[in-house]
């Protein structure tokens, strides 16, 4: 797991499942947490869930382009 001393986490794929999981564990241990992936609405929902730690950005990164 990621020390708490990181002031931010990344987190891509946060809008459901594992990402998501990951995203609300992180900002549970003090971290504030960008909230990363292709569908927006989802991604709204969990950071929403994060206290106020959460932040959306829309990115896929499945390709290099």
């Amino acid at each position: 797991m990621v020390s708490a001393d990181a002031a931010v986490a990344v987190v891509t794929g946060a809008g459901s499942g594992i990402g998501r999981a990951t995203a609300v564990a992180l900002a549970a241990r003090g971290l504030d947490v960008v909230c990363a992936g292709r569908r927006i609405g989802p991604l709204r929902e969990t950071a929403g869930q994060l206290g106020g730690r959460g932040r959306v950005v829309a990115a896929d990164v499945s390709t290099a382009e």
